[in-house]
């Protein structure tokens, strides 16, 4: 529980105006209010003013360094961009180069086997041509010497073909295996 508070006792007590005290009250008042004012108030309103110099320059700070951060990520993002455009440039050179030389290589390389068929084309006619002449020179020779052996002994049908079949085995057997 609470004491009771005699409301009619603290009302005298507020309303009873002691004039020594409310003189010396005033007083003191005034000194301390002097003395703070002459040795504190000075002080202090000189720390608050440089407490508040001190934020206006951080905010300044700040709002400088904030716009140094915006003007260099737009500088990172434009060389960004440029560094995203020079590569695709340069993919594309190297296509085009890559393409550029697999069709020089292309050509280079049909011309290669059209130039290799040519020469193989020409060497199979040559050896055609050899073959050729090397067989109508056997086939003169061998009619020579099949006309001549006919000349030099005219026989019947039955010796002709005995001479012409020796013959025949002769050339086999002379020819080299191939």
């Amino acid at each position: 529980m609470l004491p009771s508070v005699d409301f009619a006792v603290l009302g005298a007590f507020f309303t009873d105006i002691n004039p020594g005290l409310t003189f010396w009250t005033i007083v003191t008042f005034l000194v301390v209010f002097f003395v703070l004012r002459s040795k504190a108030w000075g002080p202090i309103l000189q720390m608050v003013e440089q407490r508040e110099k001190a934020i206006q320059d951080a905010i300044d700070a700040a709002k400088r360094e904030r716009q140094e951060a915006e003007r260099m990520l737009a500088e990172q993002k434009q060389a960004i961009a440029e560094a995203r455009r020079e590569a695709a440039e340069m993919v594309k050179r190297n296509q085009a180069d890559v393409e550029k030389i697999r069709e020089e290589l292309l050509a280079r390389s049909r011309k290669e086997a059209e130039e290799m068929m040519a020469t193989a084309m020409r060497q199979i006619e040559e050896e055609k041509l050899k073959a050729m002449a090397e067989v109508r020179s056997h086939a003169v020779d061998l009619s020579l010497l099949a006309a001549g052996q006919l000349i030099e002994s005219s026989l019947d049908e039955r010796r002709q073909r005995e001479l012409v079949s020796e013959y025949i085995r002769k050339l086999e057997a002379e020819r080299p295996a191939a």
